[in-house]
């Protein structure tokens, strides 16, 4: 045991422990759970907390490990949101827009590789009308009928989301962001609205995707309670995926020297989601894997049970900043498959060839 761990009194220790044991048990967090689990420095409850959202994923998944293979298909975005690499006021950002071609090859070489999901994501751009994503997703879905079409291509109007899923989507990724109204204003220009977000995330529910939602951990302006009103917001809303990551500073946007979010508190937000949300479906980001070599890792220790292989055209990788210092840029598609696979079975987990749905 370490000197930090000897510094909690076995009272101390045991008041942590059973704030993990209340919140696998209510599958909620108070805010002084949080707070707590959040700020200790003692390594055995980190560790108890981890053992047990490892236990949780276990019973319900098994040592299964996920794929969705990443398809970043467009850098051009309407939205100037403050943190990000490909907001509308970056003009010294060479743009691009994945071909119809570009996409199915992408999707060729990932389903050879293994993978059954397909994540379309972009910036919001208005060049994918509804006729265009339409098509798209119908020639992917038809294409590939053992396989799951997600999409992560931001705010649309629920007729539009009501389209997409008619064409063959079922998965639909929309992170919040902040469940905090206030935090959500200064993440993003005034002509965002929070109300708007919760009600796109409201509609692709209704409409019967599968849908994800998240939040960056160490945003700027995040506090403990912002927090708390994000692990309240997924406890109610009860989405299928929750992904997050550490806020990662980007050059050229107004944030651009903030500090980077921490991936030791994302990694014990990992494990509360877990044993708040049993069932969902929790990525080891690409984000923590740019912070720390182990970040992925550690996440999958703490409960994640997806990890998400970029498969786009190299060419393109490095064009798609939306944070800095991204990692596996230049890395081959079976490259990709191969380092996860060694990655996800050194902590004695398994990557499968399944589209992974919720369960």
């Amino acid at each position: 045991m370490n000197s930090q761990s000897d510094s909690t009194s076995p009272v101390e220790r045991a008041s942590l422990r059973a704030y993990v044991d209340e919140v696998e048990r209510r599958r909620h967090v108070s805010l002084a759970a949080l707070t707590a689990l959040l700020t200790t420095t003692d390594t055995d409850v980190v560790r108890y907390l981890f053992d047990r959202a490892l236990s949780t994923v276990r019973l319900h998944y098994g040592t299964s490990v996920f794929m969705r293979g990443l398809i970043e298909i467009s850098s051009y975005c309407r939205n100037d949101c403050r943190y990000c690499g490909i907001r509308r006021s970056r003009t010294t950002l060479h743009r691009y827009r994945l071909s119809t071609a570009d996409i199915l090859r992408s999707c060729e070489e990932g389903y050879a590789a293994g993978m059954r999901t397909f994540v379309l994501q972009g910036g919001e751009d208005p060049w994918f009308t509804d006729e265009r994503l339409c098509r798209l997703v119908e020639e992917v879905a038809s294409r590939y009928p053992d396989c799951a079409v997600t999409l992560s291509m931001g705010e649309r109007s629920e007729e539009s989301y009501r389209r997409l899923f008619e064409a063959g989507a079922r998965r639909y990724l929309l992170r919040h962001e902040t469940a905090d109204p206030l935090h959500y204003a200064y993440l993003h220009p005034a002509d965002m609205s929070f109300d708007h977000r919760m009600n796109c995330l409201a509609s692709l529910k209704k409409l019967g995707y599968q849908v994800g939602c998240g939040f960056m951990v160490g945003s700027p302006g995040q506090t403990m309670e912002t927090l708390y009103r994000d692990l309240l917001f997924v406890e109610t809303f009860q989405p299928h995926m929750v992904g997050i990551g550490p806020f990662v500073a980007t050059q050229d946007t107004p944030f651009a020297d903030e500090p980077n979010g921490s991936v030791e508190r994302t990694v014990r937000l990992v494990a509360l989601l877990r044993l708040i949300l049993p069932h969902a479906l929790l990525p080891a980001t690409t984000a923590l894997g740019s912070l720390h070599p182990l970040g992925r890792e550690r996440a999958l220790r703490a409960g994640a049970n997806v990890v998400m292989p970029n498969i786009s055209p190299v060419s393109s990788r490095k064009l798609y900043t939306i944070y800095d210092n991204k990692i596996c840029l230049t890395d081959g598609v079976d490259h990709c498959f191969s380092c996860l696979q060694g990655r996800v079975g050194g902590v004695g987990r398994q990557l499968v060839v399944d589209r992974g749905d919720y369960r």
